[in-house]
C-alpha cells in the first residue's frame, strides 16, 4: 500500500460572527440535548466488539440525536499492524477516559460528584436516556464542503445559545470519523452485524480531530449569541503510520460539540453534538461533475444503450445548461445539450445514449461546456451489449413460429421455461414437467408464436441447479427452431439453474437499415418537437427500435412537426417518403 505522510491540518483564520446574521443550520428554539457516546476499544480487544453492538443498538433508537465514536489508541490492545487505527489525539482522549480496561464508554463527557462518569457499554443506555430529556443550552448545525478534486473540507458550525452557559468560554470540537474500515478484530463473532466475508467492518473510527483536541475557545456563551466558525481541511489520502489506512471519501463523516469547560486539558461536560451534512462542491463559481455514470441494465434487441450521469453542482452558481460529448473507445463523439436547472450543491440525473458493438467497451463522456462557457471534465464506465439472433421474416409475414424441443431428464418437475417480450409480458411458457419413473429422457414439442417487431427472451430454468442432464438422471438437451427448420438454439442442457437467449424477430425497421438522407431532422436528441425539412414530402413515419410504427403525418409541405412527448427515451426511425415513393430513413434518440 502506497504510504502518505499524514497532512497536517489546515486552519484558516476561523470566520467569527457574532449576532451578525439568522443562523442557517442551527435552530433558535430551544431543544433537548442530543448525545455522543465515545467508545473506547481495541483490534486485540476480545471484548469490545460486544460492547460496539450495545451502543449500536443504542443509537438506532434514534441516530438522529445519539452518535458514537470509536477511539483506538496504541496500547497492547491496539497494534500497528494494517489496520493501524491509531491516532495521536485519540491517544490524548483515550489516556484521559480511560480507568482500568476496554470496552469503556463516556457518555456526553458527563460528571458525577464533578468526576467524570466512565462506563461499560453496557452500562450507557439510562445515562444516554437522561442526556436525551435534559434541555440544551446551546443549539447546534453545519454542513462540510468537501471537493472531491482537491480533498479539500469547507467546515462550517455554528451554535445558537438559548440559555447562558455557566462560565464565559466554551470550546467546539470537530471529529472526522471513517466507516467500513476491514480488517482484524478479536471477538467479532460477538458483533455478527460487522462481519462482512471473514473480516470486521470497522465502524465510526475516530480518523482525525480538526480542532484542538479538547476542543477550540469560542464566546461570548450568553443567551441569543450565533457563533459561526469555519475550517478549511484537507482529508489526508492515508491516515495511520506504519501501516496506514486509505481515507475514502464516501465513508467519512463528521461530527461537532461544544463542552462546558477545562478541567487540566479534558473538556466537559458534553453541552449538545451535532452531525454535519457533507456536500460535494467547491467555492468555484462553476464547477459541475460527474458523480456516477452507469448503463442502465436493459436487455434489448439494439446497440444503441442508455446511460445514466449524475451531476452535481459543485459551485456556487446555478447551473442552466451543460454540454457533453459521448464516445465509444475513443471513437467518433456524439453531442448531447441539456437544458434545466440544477441547485448550488444539487444533483440531476440525466440519461445520454451510445451504440455498443457486442461485447464489452469504454465509454467516456465529458463535459465540454456549462452556462455557454468551456469547460472539462471527463469520466468513463465500462459497457456492454447483449447479444441476439435475428430471425428475418419475409416481406408479407406478420408473425413467426417456433418450435422447442425440449428432452427433459428424470426430473421434469424441476424444469419449466418462458418466452417474456419488450413490454414484459409472458408470449409463451412450458413446463413444469412429470418426474419420469426412472433414469432416463421424455422429450417434449412446444409450439409458440411471435408476431413481427417482436424483441424476446427465451428462458429455461432448473430450481435445483443442475440443469436437465447429468450421468444419472439422464442426458436432456433442449433445441429451438424457426418455422423454416433452422435451429437457432442448441443446447446440452447443462445450464445450472438457469440461461436466456435474446431473439428479435425482424420486421419492419432494423439500424442497419438507416440510409443516407437529404432531409434534416432536428434536434437530436429531441425532447418534445421534432422537426423534419425538406423539399417533396409527402407522409413522414416514426418508428420504435422494434419496428413498430408510432407516429404518421401526412404532408404538402417542406417543414413537419411532430410531437414526440408522448414517446420514452431512446432511439427511433424517422422514414421520409417523397411523392416518387422513394424513402430515406435517419435515427434519432428521445431524451427528456
Amino acid at each position: 500500500m502506497k504510504k502518505f505522510t499524514l497532512m497536517m491540518v489546515v486552519m484558516l483564520a476561523c470566520l467569527f460572527k457574532v449576532n451578525a446574521q439568522e443562523p442557517q443550520f442551527a435552530s433558535k428554539e430551544q431543544q433537548n440535548r442530543n448525545v455522543l457516546i465515545e467508545e473506547l476499544t481495541g483490534r486485540l480487544c476480545g471484548y469490545c466488539p460486544g460492547g460496539q453492538a450495545t451502543v449500536n443498538q443504542i443509537v438506532a433508537k434514534d441516530p438522529e440525536r445519539i452518535f458514537t465514536v470509536n477511539i483506538h489508541a496504541q496500547s497492547s490492545l491496539s497494534p500497528t499492524n494494517y489496520p493501524n487505527l491509531n491516532t495521536t489525539k485519540g491517544a490524548s482522549l483515550f489516556n484521559a477516559f480511560i480507568e482500568s480496561g476496554i470496552p469503556a464508554a463516556v457518555v456526553n463527557r458527563m460528571e458525577e460528584g464533578g468526576k467524570l462518569v466512565k462506563l461499560h457499554p453496557s452500562q450507557c443506555a439510562s445515562y444516554v436516556d437522561t442526556q436525551l430529556n435534559q434541555v440544551a443550552e446551546v443549539n447546534m448545525g453545519g454542513q462540510v464542503v468537501v471537493n472531491p478534486v482537491t480533498r479539500v473540507a469547507t467546515i462550517t458550525v455554528e451554535a445558537y445559545y438559548t440559555a447562558d452557559s455557566q462560565v464565559d468560554n466554551n470550546y467546539l470540537t470537530i471529529m472526522m470519523m471513517q466507516d467500513s474500515i476491514f480488517g482484524s478484530q478479536s471477538g467479532a463473532t460477538s458483533n455478527p452485524a460487522q462481519v462482512v466475508n471473514g473480516e470486521y467492518c470497522h465502524m465510526h473510527t475516530l480518523r482525525d480531530i480538526i480542532t484542538d483536541t479538547w476542543g477550540d475557545a469560542i464566546a461570548p456563551t450568553t443567551a441569543g449569541t450565533l457563533i459561526t466558525k469555519q475550517y478549511v481541511y484537507t482529508i489526508p489520502e492515508v491516515i495511520g503510520d506504519p501501516n496506514g489506512v486509505e481515507v475514502n471519501i464516501d465513508d467519512v463523516h463528521f461530527i461537532a460539540f461544544i463542552t462546558e469547560k477545562k478541567k487540566g486539558t479534558a473538556t466537559e461536560p458534553i453541552l449538545n453534538v451535532c452531525g454535519l451534512d457533507i456536500i460535494e462542491g467547491t467555492d468555484e463559481p462553476i464547477y459541475p461533475f460527474i458523480k456516477t455514470f452507469a448503463q442502465e441494465n436493459l436487455i434489448t434487441c439494439t446497440k444503441e444503450k442508455k446511460f445514466t450521469a449524475n451531476v452535481i453542482n459543485g459551485g456556487t452558481e446555478v447551473i442552466t445548461s451543460l454540454k457533453f460529448e459521448v464516445s465509444v473507445n475513443n471513437g467518433a463523439t456524439t453531442t448531447l445539450d441539456w437544458t434545466g436547472e440544477i441547485p448550488v450543491y444539487g444533483n440531476v440525473d440525466i440519461d445520454m445514449f451510445a451504440e455498443i458493438p457486442f461485447g464489452g467497451e469504454l465509454v467516456n463522456v465529458k463535459i465540454v461546456e456549462a452556462n455557454g462557457t468551456e469547460y472539462k471534465y471527463e469520466t468513463s464506465t465500462m459497457a456492454s451489449s447483449e447479444e441476439w439472433i435475428q430471425v428475418e421474416l419475409g416481406d408479407t409475414q406478420a408473425k413467426e413460429e417456433f418450435k422447442l424441443e425440449l428432452a427433459q431428464d428424470r426430473f421434469g418437475n424441476q424444469t419449466t421455461w418462458q418466452v417474456i417480450g419488450h413490454d414484459d409480458k409472458v408470449l409463451a411458457q412450458g413446463g413444469p414437467y412429470e418426474m419420469l419413473p426412472q433414469s432416463g429422457i421424455k422429450v417434449h414439442e412446444e409450439y409458440f408464436t411471435v408476431k413481427a417487431g417482436e424483441c424476446m427472451i427465451f428462458v429455461i430454468e432448473d430450481n435445483v441447479g443442475n440443469g436437465i442432464t447429468g450421468p444419472t438422471f439422464g442426458q436432456g438437451y433442449y433445441k429451438l427452431y424457426d418455422s423454416k427448420g433452422n435451429v437457432l438454439i442448441e443446447s446440452d442442457g447443462n445450464f445450472g439453474f438457469g440461461e436466456y437467449h435474446i431473439i428479435y424477430v425482424h420486421g419492419a425497421m432494423a439500424v442497419e437499415d438507416v440510409t443516407e438522407t437529404s432531409y434534416n431532422v432536428f434536434p437530436n436528441p429531441v425532447k418534445d418537437v421534432l422537426t423534419v425539412t425538406g423539399e417533396d414530402m409527402k407522409q413522414v413515419t416514426v418508428y420504435n427500435a422494434l419496428g413498430q410504427m408510432v407516429k404518421s403525418v401526412n404532408c404538402n409541405d417542406n417543414t413537419v412537426q411532430i410531437n414526440v412527448n408522448d414517446l420514452q427515451n431512446g432511439m427511433y426511425f424517422v422514414n421520409v417518403i417523397n411523392h416518387n415513393g422513394e424513402m430515406t430513413t435517419s435515427k434519432v434518440s428521445v431524451l427528456k
